[in-house]
């Protein structure tokens, strides 16, 4: 009954995670009241499923790999949720809730395991996951653009030779808040569509698919996603460093999609 439990739980984690984006980067205070009793909520059946856990296996505390994945994604969470009510801030989870719900994921499936009852369900499932991380490379593809011509229109008024194609250019604020709103739609694509993707390759796989190097490289860009919208939010990056920072994470994402030609996992997990 535990893994019933804690495949709820995992449930929760995935909803918060992606509940939290919108609380987080777009200051959605119903979002917010969402995150966090789905958080509780994930917290409490994974408590109820950690206790049976152990008790079925005779002893308190956890002593192998899946047990200590558990308790590693239960403390995250916790941990997350205890900052949260004494700081009144939700900004770690956007990463620490993700990261329990992947903890919590290898512990909750076993590889052979079905995850998906019908081969319907799972194509549509695998749908979902490449259409979320094409459109979360797509909003990246329009930021990269939106700062471009930031630095183009800037040049031309620093030049005062505001002529011919420059001329039908939007303003300097539209641009840069195309640029930051494109990575703002795209991060929860990006976001949704990871998790979806590491539900797939867990009920085949297991464990051993974080060390697919398309699996590495789609993490490593997502943690560089979350570091550029914490950047253009904070530090108000624009113009020629903005460029460079938009193009850096497009070449990552270029690597995400040439890993394909070496992904064990990816081919293997068509519909």
């Amino acid at each position: 009954m535990y893994s019933f439990w804690l495949k709820i739980a995992v449930a929760f984690y995935g909803f918060a995670s992606l509940a939290l984006v919108p609380a987080v980067l777009y200051d959605r205070p119903k979002w917010r009241d969402i995150a966090l009793p789905t958080s509780m909520l994930g917290v409490f059946f994974h408590f109820v499923s950690l206790v049976e856990r152990l008790q079925a296996a005779h002893h308190t505390l956890p002593v192998n790999t899946q047990e200590m994945e558990s308790v590693m994604g239960l403390l995250l969470v916790v941990g997350f949720l205890l900052v949260a009510v004494r700081y009144n801030t939700l900004t770690l989870g956007v990463v620490v809730v993700p990261c329990a719900f992947l903890l919590t994921l290898l512990s909750a499936f076993v590889p052979g395991e079905p995850v998906f009852t019908s081969p319907l369900l799972r194509s549509g499932w695998i749908l979902f996951h490449v259409v979320m991380l094409l459109a979360a490379y797509a909003a990246l593809f329009f930021s990269l653009m939106g700062n471009v011509l930031y630095l183009i229109q800037e040049q031309s008024l620093k030049s005062k030779k505001i002529s011919g194609p420059v001329a039908w250019l939007p303003p300097l604020a539209t641009m840069d808040q195309m640029a930051y709103r494109a990575l703002l739609i795209g991060f929860p694509c990006m976001t949704a569509g990871l998790l979806a993707g590491s539900m797939i390759a867990q009920e085949k796989y297991g464990p051993t698919y974080f060390v697919d190097p398309k699996v590495l490289l789609s993490f490593a860009l997502w943690g560089c996603y979350v570091c550029m919208i914490f950047i253009r939010r904070n530090v108000g990056v624009r113009g020629r460093r903005a460029v460079y920072l938009s193009a850096f994470v497009v070449v990552v994402a270029m690597a995400v999609w040439a890993a394909n030609m070496f992904s064990s996992v990816h081919k293997n997990l068509a519909p």
